[in-house]
């Protein structure tokens, strides 16, 4: 499964403009005519920290993906948001959930690909991306928003409902928010809550679904003419998941959060922002697809004994290490961001927009996230964004990597996302605007192009490409 997430939120607040005569008073639309944007992204990365091959092997993957987001003025004080998108991805991790090749020979077909049944010599590596069923996947969203206005546009209020879903996992979400605007627009508080009811629809290691299938006989079902070889090379039967092995058909994961912020415009140039959330997961917080490998325990391969002394190397194309056991998390986690905005009008020309965030929670980790763009206003139309991110993380309390875990802890993972890293991120970007929107598509008028790349580098190896555009348009 990909772990990759891509969020983008669009929001609008309108200012109360009055004109008077003697008889009248005009209240400014809080959004004029429709807008809608189209947004498109593209990503690619590579490492060698693949999670679901147990913190070794490819993590080679590209997603595409859509977004619209259409915001309709529903009268004077109220706007309806609908945000609906895609993300299409192939994932060379992922595939090797069923990472087992079958070479001179022929599989007995079946619809789910994890019960196919071996025929002949079957090889894997933690290396190749398979071409399993998991290899790519299409995630789908739809956020449905409704904001309304007071008459001084002095609060606004806000409800949502959200749906996500991919093949193993289904998200349902509802919230909403309130916002106060003080001392002539110029305080801002905000407090917003949501909560996400997750429900996973577990994709298991081939090994270990074919190996609870069968009871654990490995002269039946998928390992049926199959050799299971030691750590030697030799034939044998001894391999064992830890404490035997049961699938889980269904899970559920419960997400809650509250969200306070202030906003200040401290002079005509400068305005900060502070922030803070709390979050708290309930329910199955693993990924069932992620391996796990134990030095306390002796290992099991499938392919060529050959290759086994260069297991770890990216040389080895044809032999796999069969699991362990899954990933194992507590079932709680309580996560809390404390961020805050500064941004600064230097001139015409140029400004500062900087941010800082840290980043606590309960299961041992401590992050910073430190960033600063600089928008430069080159004409009336065009602005470019050079930007830079810094992130560091210390390592869950449950984390190691490949064969350092041990069988007699309760909680373990090899997932580097969760291990202690740090990143840097190179961006850039450029920005056409029209308030006039004279460029037109059919009843759309252009309002503003943005496009957006982005270099990111982890010191774990990990490597991503983005680029973004985003299309603006007002509805005639």
């Amino acid at each position: 499964m990909k772990k990759i997430f891509i969020l983008m939120v669009f929001g609008f607040m309108g200012q109360l403009s009055a004109q008077r005569d003697s008889t009248l008073v005009y209240k400014k639309r809080v959004l004029e005519a429709t807008e809608v944007d189209f947004l498109s992204s593209y990503f690619t990365q590579d490492g060698n920290n693949a999670s679901v091959t147990g913190g070794i092997g490819t993590e080679e993957l590209t997603d595409l993906t859509a977004t619209i987001v259409v915001s309709i003025p529903m009268n004077e004080d109220d706007v309806l948001t609908v945000d609906a998108g895609f993300s299409a991805y192939t994932s060379a991790s992922s595939s090797n959930g069923n990472p087992f090749d079958i070479s001179g020979a022929s599989r007995n077909e079946d619809d789910d690909d994890d019960r196919q049944k071996a025929v002949g010599d079957v090889i894997g590596s933690p290396w190749v991306s398979s071409s399993g069923a998991s290899r790519a996947d299409v995630w789908t969203s739809v956020n449905v928003d409704y904001a309304h206005s007071s008459d001084d546009r002095n609060t606004i209020w806000n409800a949502d409902l959200s749906f996500a879903n991919e093949f193993d996992y289904t998200s349902i979400g509802f919230g909403g928010g309130l916002t106060k605007l003080y001392n002539e627009k110029n305080t801002t508080l905000g407090a917003s809550v949501k909560v996400y009811l997750d429900t996973w629809s577990p994709v298991y290691p081939t090994e270990l679904k074919a190996y609870d299938e069968v009871n654990g006989d490995q002269n039946d079902g998928f390992f049926e003419g199959v050799t299971i070889l030691d750590q030697s090379g030799n034939a044998s039967l001894n391999w064992r998941p830890l404490n035997g092995f049961e699938t889980i058909k269904r899970k559920g994961r419960n997400s809650y959060s509250i969200s306070l912020s202030f906003g200040q415009i401290v002079s005509k140039n400068a305005q900060f922002s502070i922030f803070i959330d709390v979050v708290k997961q309930q329910g199955w917080l693993s990924n069932p697809m992620q391996r796990v490998y134990f030095s306390d325990v002796n290992n099991y391969y499938i392919g060529n004994a050959s290759s086994i002394p260069n297991y770890t190397s990216s040389s080895n194309k044809d032999v796999f290490q069969l699991a362990d056991d899954i990933e194992r998390l507590p079932s709680d986690r309580l996560k809390i961001p404390i961020g805050f905005r500064f941004n600064y009008f230097i001139n015409e020309v140029i400004s500062l927009r900087s941010y800082y965030r840290y980043y606590f929670d309960d299961w041992g980790i401590k992050s910073n996230t430190a960033s600063l763009e600089v928008p430069i206003k080159i004409s009336d139309k065009f602005t470019l964004y050079p930007s830079y991110r810094y992130y560091n993380q210390t390592q869950v309390d449950y984390f190691a990597p490949y064969e350092e875990n041990r069988s007699t802890s309760e909680f373990y993972t090899s997932d580097y996302d969760l291990s202690e890293f740090n990143a840097n991120q190179y961006g850039f970007g450029v920005s056409y605007t029209d308030i006039f929107s004279n460029a037109h598509v059919w009843k759309l008028g252009l309002k503003n192009i943005d496009l957006r790349y982005n270099n990111y580098q982890r010191n774990t190896g990990l490597r991503a490409n983005y680029v973004g555009l985003g299309c603006t348009f007002n509805m005639d």
